[in-house]
């Protein structure tokens, strides 16, 4: 379903903005969940999207879907915990579709469980996914960043990271992943001050707890008690996500949401 930011129009009505028209957006982790809906969004919203993942087949589906609908993208399949690789996508970026003046940080790891019977590796790949990933990303990013707030119509570039409730409130069972969460929201405000003077607005979305196929990847007992335990409440989807990254980075220049907590109604953590 084709979806879009709405806005009243001075006359009790609503109108689809096409905002972010002549711009380029990068998102990682576009395969699926937040990273799609943000994806379809941007290009909704007049973007040209460049989809960076590491599943291929479901990034070309996605950009199937964005172009039927009148939209562009570009399809970068990468892996972002390599540095190289990194770089490569957001320089393929520019090549092929001409500038860059938004990156959406959304690729994330998450694995959850008592830390004294944790596997390293857990923790090895959300640090590599979600601090060392929107290291590389950023990084390579910045200069073009930079470049488009000074050449866009619109006097403005966007750097949003998507973080977690996590990165606020540390919770049993959560401690590595609360870990790498609260490591982007230091790195974006520390990046924020950096960059304000230069009309890059860098931005932090922390999402409470979406219906995504993040569960699905949680050990056997963990898997379980997880979605016992949110179970009674109504998820967020992607969608309320990607509508929010969408308002964030559609804001006038003089306007900079650095960040934006979006709960489930119901959630109380």
């Amino acid at each position: 379903m084709r979806t879009a930011l709405r806005f009243y129009d001075g006359n009790g009505g609503s109108a689809m903005t096409e905002s972010l028209n002549g711009t380029v957006a990068l998102v990682t982790g576009a395969s699926s969940g937040i990273g799609a809906a943000t994806a379809q969004t941007l290009a909704v919203n007049g973007a040209a999207v460049a989809l960076l993942g590491r599943r291929g087949e479901r990034l070309r589906t996605l950009a199937n879907e964005i172009e039927a609908n009148g939209g562009a993208a570009l399809v970068l399949e990468a892996d972002i915990t390599d540095p190289e690789q990194a770089k490569a996508a957001v320089e393929q970026t520019v090549v092929d579709l001409g500038r860059l003046d938004t990156v959406v940080n959304n690729a994330g790891a998450s694995f959850v469980g008592p830390v004294e019977d944790a596997p390293p590796q857990e923790w090895d790949r959300m640090i590599a996914v979600n601090v060392e990933g929107v290291l590389h990303v950023t990084r390579a990013a910045l200069p073009h960043l930079v470049d488009a707030a000074r050449s866009s119509p619109r006097r403005v570039a966007d750097l949003v990271s998507i973080s977690s409730t996590a990165g606020r409130i540390a919770r049993p069972g959560q401690a590595v992943y609360a870990l790498t969460k609260s490591a982007v929201n230091a790195f974006s405000e520390a990046l924020r001050q950096e960059l304000q003077s230069k009309r890059v607005r860098v931005g932090v979305m922390a999402p409470g707890t979406v219906d995504t196929e993040l569960a699905s990847h949680l050990r056997d007992g963990i898997r379980e008690a997880v979605m016992q335990q949110i179970a009674k409440i109504e998820l967020l989807r992607p969608q309320d996500v990607a509508d929010a990254v969408a308002y964030v980075v559609t804001r006038e220049r003089r306007v900079a949401v650095n960040e934006m907590l979006v709960r489930a109604a119901e959630q109380t953590w």
